[in-house]
């Protein structure tokens, strides 16, 4: 008997340490903060907690359908932004690390768990008892508080804009769209990041090392060489070629918009932002095309009287940077000492905490990181109370895509502060421990950590009650203004005091040079803006192409042919390419900025205006910092964009604030 206990004993431990530990995304997480415990997270979990938060999620949206009640603000839109906690958990760790850590094996999970999420979007945003319910509330808010009113408007939207309308035929059109969509803008990212691991190992650089190399590489061959193969990505009718990616793409987005009463898939998108239509968006950015081309065009004379022979696309850049060190006695080998990533990174907080009062504690060891070079901060207001965590993941790696960006690893809402990671492409420090090489970044560099923080303080800040209208959840033409904001204060000398000191001697960066820097800043701006609102142009065009005239585009040469027929019609020089070429486009195909890279610079109006409101006033002005961020960092989407900035400045935006930041007039 005793013996049999024993067998029973080692049977049920074998059994137990056999068992799969239970999938992490399926319980609470007693983690400091609430913070995702990355080391207990396997791919295998993955799966099994999107199909249950998908059950979860369809359980919790049919209660809201069967509720017999008559419909309220409170016992339907209160749930039905509720009602996918596990979806929401997953998703947010999942699409995070899937974008800066694209394994084959995350890019195999995220192929099989698009469709899946897709398809459960389709049921919900085309249930028609469910949007009688919103709609009932949509048409009776009495007594509903502005915030309310802006959720129930923009879920409202959402559901007219997501098909619900339709007949049954094109509501199942409609999600077979959607579905394909989804598939081919990952398979549109993972295409992209190949060619970038590609053109690295034929050029020996990264892709966000680009820049840096074509102002300071010597050999114009080289130089040629490496343009070419940047300026190819995605175009090399191989495996990885994005033609056919973006010309399906472009085709069911333009029906889409026709399903739904459009023109085109352009007008279907700004119908909801503040530009409202493409002729508005069109009529914005022609004349800064044309004032960037002015001056791009007297710029390049004196480069080619420096080179002393006609200026090639690989060579603007080059010239443009001897150029600049010629006038303004200026090249990055002088600043870059003086910017090293940390040190950055002080500067970026040295201004949260000048500008709205917050403070920053390095938690990293008390809460989980999911690279080793990624480093976690809590951050307090000025009372002492808990604003939110923040990651910094900074450096360049082969599993990450290219740019730079700011995300949600847990949203802003009633009772929950925020989780944001800023995922940047900066060069990595050397690990030679005798020689020690810290990352050293250029300019430009310097701006995108305070652009994206920028970002960040919009999620942070936010003080919003419902997740709808929290933080960045903005339209695309008003989000960045926040981001552009915050890049103003990179080199104020107050804030440049507290961080940009020589990495070797400790010594602070020179008045002169930080002189010569601000003066630098507004060089080359034909060149920059130029490259910017091609690229603006460029996305506006090929969405404002019917299904009909897409039908005549055929295959990769008509998708060169197109391009270069655009760029001519906008007056673009042949020595600039725009920013993003079609095929190495991922804003616009798989970043949800179709229809929207504009809003960079329709963005960067408003920006320039707060700004000067800043200058005038004096930067570090109480009163100005707490108007700016109570009325747009704490209010998120809570009520119209242009109501809050002429809240905030009296007056709606001056266009021209435009062209003076950049010396453009």
């Amino acid at each position: 008997m005793k013996k049999t206990l024993v067998l029973i004993a080692a049977m049920a431990m074998l059994t137990a340490c056999n068992e799969k530990p239970k999938n992490i995304f399926l319980q609470e997480w007693d983690t400091p903060y609430g913070t995702a415990p990355f080391s207990q997270i396997t791919t295998d979990q993955y799966m099994p907690a999107f199909k249950a938060g998908i059950e979860e999620q369809k359980a919790n949206i049919e209660a809201i359908v069967k509720n017999l009640d008559a419909p309220t603000f409170e016992n339907t839109i209160v749930p039905y932004e509720n009602a996918s906690p596990i979806l929401d958990k997953v998703q947010g760790v999942f699409f995070n690390l899937s974008e800066s850590d694209s394994t084959p094996e995350m890019q195999a999970i995220e192929e099989e768990v698009l469709p899946l999420i897709t398809e459960a979007s389709n049921e919900i945003m085309m249930n028609e008892d469910l949007f009688a319910r919103v709609k009932a509330v949509y048409e009776n808010q009495e007594g509903l508080t502005r915030e309310q009113q802006m959720v129930v408007k923009k879920i409202y939207e959402g559901f007219e804009r997501n098909g619900v309308g339709l007949a049954p035929e094109a509501k199942k059109r409609f999600a077979e769209i959607n579905t394909r969509l989804a598939t081919l803008s990952q398979k549109f990212g993972q295409n992209l990041l190949a060619e970038n691991n590609a053109f690295k190992d034929a050029t020996g650089i990264t892709v966000s090392e680009y820049y840096d190399f074509m102002g300071s590489c010597e050999d114009r061959d080289k130089r040629k060489a490496v343009f070419e193969a940047y300026s190819s990505r995605g175009n090399h009718a191989d495996e990885h070629d994005n033609n056919a990616i973006v010309l399906e793409t472009l085709k069911l987005r333009a029906e889409m918009a026709e399903l739904l009463g459009y023109p085109n898939f352009a007008a279907y998108q700004l119908s909801n932002k503040m530009a409202g239509n493409p002729e508005t968006v069109d009529n914005f950015l022609q004349p800064i095309m044309d004032a960037a081309m002015r001056s791009a065009k007297a710029q390049m004379k004196e480069m080619e009287k420096m080179a002393g022979h006609k200026i090639e696309a690989w060579d603007y850049s080059y010239y443009a940077e001897k150029l600049r060190a010629q006038k303004y006695a200026l090249d990055e080998s002088q600043t870059k000492p003086y910017f090293q990533a940390d040190s950055v990174l002080k500067g970026v907080f040295t201004a949260a905490e000048k500008i709205y009062g917050l403070h920053f504690e390095e938690v990293t060891g008390e809460v989980e990181v999911y690279q080793p070079t990624v480093h976690a901060y809590k951050i307090t207001d000025a009372d002492g109370s808990l604003i939110g965590i923040f990651y910094r993941d900074y450096f360049v790696r082969p599993t990450k895509r290219g740019g730079a960006w700011m995300n949600n690893f847990r949203e802003q809402e009633a009772g929950v502060r925020p989780i944001i990671v800023n995922v940047c492409n900066f060069p990595a420090p050397g690990i030679d421990p005798t020689e020690p090489q810290p990352s050293l970044l250029t300019i430009d560099n310097v701006q995108t950590a305070f652009h994206e923080f920028g970002h960040a303080l919009h999620g942070f800040l936010s003080q919003c009650n419902y997740v709808t209208v929290s933080g960045t959840n903005v339209a695309r033409d008003f989000v960045e203004m926040f981001s552009q904001f915050n890049e103003n204060f990179a080199f104020v000398p107050e804030i440049l005091a507290n961080y940009a000191n020589n990495w070797e001697t400790g010594e602070p960066i020179p008045a002169a040079l930080v002189e010569k820097v601000r003066k630098a800043l507004k060089f080359n701006q034909g060149f920059m803006t130029g490259e910017l609102c091609a690229a603006s142009i460029l996305d506006m065009k090929w969405h404002e192409l019917s299904s009909a005239q897409l039908a005549q585009i055929d295959g990769a040469q008509g998708v060169r042919d197109f391009e270069t027929k655009v760029c001519k019609e906008m007056g673009l020089i042949d020595e600039i390419i725009p920013r993003y070429r079609t095929t190495y486009f991922n804003h616009i195909m798989g970043s949800g900025y179709s229809a929207g890279y504009y809003g960079y610079l329709w963005s960067e109006v408003l920006a320039v205006d707060a700004w000067e409101k800043f200058v005038a006033d004096g930067i570090f002005n109480k009163e100005t910092a707490t108007a700016f961020r109570k009325t747009f960092l704490e209010r998120g989407g809570s009520e119209e964009p242009m109501v809050l900035y002429k809240q905030f400045r009296g007056a709606e935006p001056d266009p021209s604030a435009l062209m003076r930041a950049r010396g453009l007039e």
